[in-house]
């Protein structure tokens, strides 16, 4: 899915300078090297493996004004960021002030709060969005908003659903387990169905939200 934005938003672009924001264990650099020289910033070292392929690239240090890493980017990704952060409005500025002229910060962040379950309480989100809401985020922290759409409509249903049954049946939060291959292979597949039949559409729900954006009066 973000791999198909990112070519529709950066058609024949090669070379890029790329950062990405929160990437753990860089898991997701060998997609992103088809658009260029990839690196990354993770401020919990137990998500980053010492031994990794992708360790040299890895930064192990918050996200905040006290990285400078002495470089501009062309494209800042910021996936899964800022649900977490209390004051999401400082790091989403200061991805801004690390682009290159015309760069662009590609987020994704969980959408609705009506969707709101234990998982999220479990991996500490503070909030959920709302393109307007995200909107609101966005200008306070100086981003132009040049696209943003929700996606995972289908798990939308499904989160509903979990919310009303801890509702209805109240239990103590368990941490959430892998799938096993075959429904996680399958889960995938719906996704990637969705994706191809309706994300021209532009559906008014999803489970998350994707927003791309630059600095204010930048173009792209």
């Amino acid at each position: 899915m973000l791999v198909g934005e990112l070519r529709e938003r950066l058609p024949q672009k090669l070379g890029l300078s790329i950062l990405d924001v929160g990437c753990g264990d860089a898991l997701f650099f060998e997609q992103l090297r088809q658009f260029g020289d990839v690196e990354g910033v993770e401020s919990d070292s137990g998500l980053v493996d010492p031994g990794g392929p992708n360790r040299a690239r890895v930064i192990v240090a918050p996200f905040d004004a006290c990285f400078q890493p002495g470089r501009k980017y062309d494209l800042i990704l910021m996936l899964d960021v800022l649900e977490h952060l209390d004051v999401p409005e400082e790091a989403l500025r200061h991805a801004l002030s690390l682009l290159k002229p015309g760069g662009i910060v590609v987020v994704t962040v969980p959408a609705f709060k009506m969707l709101w379950t234990q998982h999220d309480r479990l991996n500490n989100h503070r909030t959920r969005y709302t393109k307007d809401s995200f909107s609101f985020l966005a200008k306070f922290a100086g981003m132009q908003v040049l696209a943003s759409r929700y996606f995972f409509t289908w798990l939308s249903a499904a989160k509903l659903a979990t919310r009303m049954k801890e509702a209805l049946l109240p239990s103590r939060p368990r941490i959430p387990r892998i799938p096993p291959p075959l429904i996680n292979g399958f889960l995938y597949l719906i996704s990637r169905v969705e994706e191809k039949l309706f994300r021209r559409l532009r559906l008014p729900v999803g489970s998350s939200l994707l927003v791309v954006g630059t600095r204010i009066s930048e173009k792209v």
